[in-house]
């Protein structure tokens, strides 16, 4: 259902994402962007990036499954960082969440994110 599919006429994963992934749909779960709201109290979570990547990969993780899927099912990410320079933490948090096949991804500088967190990450997820 999930194939990565790779090139060596691309540039390698400096990370832990595929280049691609196809699939065959069947049934898809589309996840707006998660921030580190702990959804307990609805506070924002500490303001370290490893901590504000893991309330979000939570965050993310419980959508997920709250719709049926799980993190393996994972197709497609999107990473908001407030700050670049906080990539590797959050690269290594967010690796701690997949296994096998990582999904496709994408990760970009943004100059502000909601309540003023350090991280945002949206999903797709699919299976058949």
């Amino acid at each position: 259902m999930k194939d990565v599919v790779e090139t060596k006429n691309a540039p390698q994963a400096i990370g832990p994402y595929s280049q691609s992934v196809k699939i065959s749909v069947a049934s898809m779960l589309f996840c707006s962007g998660q921030i580190p709201i702990d959804p307990a109290t609805g506070q924002v979570a500490e303001a370290m990036p490893e901590v504000q990547a893991r309330q979000v990969m939570e965050n993310l993780k419980a959508v997920i499954e709250a719709g049926g899927f799980a993190m393996h099912d994972v197709v497609k990410t999107t990473i908001y960082l407030k700050d670049m320079a906080n990539f590797a933490l959050v690269n290594s948090v967010y690796e701690s969440f997949f296994h096998g096949a990582f999904p496709a991804r994408s990760t970009v500088e943004v100059s502000a994110l909601p309540r003023g967190v350090l991280i945002e990450i949206d999903a797709i997820a699919c299976r058949q």
